[in-house]
């Protein structure tokens, strides 16, 4: 039986149509059985319409402080019965007792080799560094922003002539092989985190999956 998994999204859903092809050409065992959105016009949820997956929007407005929206947003999630939990671009940090609720199922992607470029503006962030890598991190959320197990990475190499533009599209070309493969990795049991611990086929990593530059990802 296929895993319930929940998408959340503030964008574009690029990751999210990762998921819906990785399903269609059966490289990931799941059943996506919502879409939540803290953007009414959020594009992503235009994908998930066409893909008959059921959409919730739950915007800030109206609510009087971060708890109680995050008590909304919980409330909203548990209604999907999701065995997974996958962060594709949402932009609101969650608090501390969603997160607890979610432990060990929580997935996001950020957009640097963690724990380097946490937060916002990674690209323009590498670019002004120098660096001559970079890339994207899968990683169990914690109530550390971006600070949770990072379980694989992708990565890319920095041009001379790249741009903030030309660097973000080939990251997210990247997160959109990287995020569905470890989601498969963990609905197909092979990848488990109890606290500050994850284990890939029975195995505590002692350090993230690493994809070099132009590899394969599986």
């Amino acid at each position: 039986m296929s895993s319930r998994a929940l998408v959340l999204i503030s964008g574009g859903g690029t990751n999210l149509q990762s998921f819906i092809d990785a399903i269609a050409a059966g490289r990931l065992d799941a059943e996506l059985v919502g879409v939540l959105s803290d953007q009414p016009r959020a594009f992503g949820l235009q994908r998930a319409e066409r893909a008959d997956i059921p959409t919730t929007v739950l915007g800030a407005g109206g609510y009087d402080s971060r708890e109680s929206y995050d008590r909304a947003l919980q409330e909203a999630m548990l209604q999907f019965e999701p065995e997974l939990v996958l962060l594709a671009g949402f932009m609101r940090i969650l608090g501390a007792g969603l997160v607890r609720q979610f432990e060990g199922r929580m997935l996001n992607v950020h957009p640097s080799l963690l724990p380097a470029y946490r937060g916002l503006h990674t690209h323009r962030r590498v670019l002004e560094a120098g660096d001559r890598r970079h890339g994207c991190s899968i990683h169990f959320v914690t109530e550390e922003l971006d600070g949770g197990p990072v379980v694989a990475q992708a990565e890319v190499a920095v041009a001379d002539d790249d741009t903030e533009q030309t660097l973000s599209a080939r990251v997210q070309a990247r997160e959109h092989m990287l995020f569905p493969a470890v989601a498969q990795w963990f609905v197909s049991g092979r990848l488990n985190c109890v606290g500050d611990k994850v284990s890939l086929d029975g195995r505590i990593l002692s350090e993230p999956v690493v994809f070099p530059k132009e590899e394969e990802i599986v």
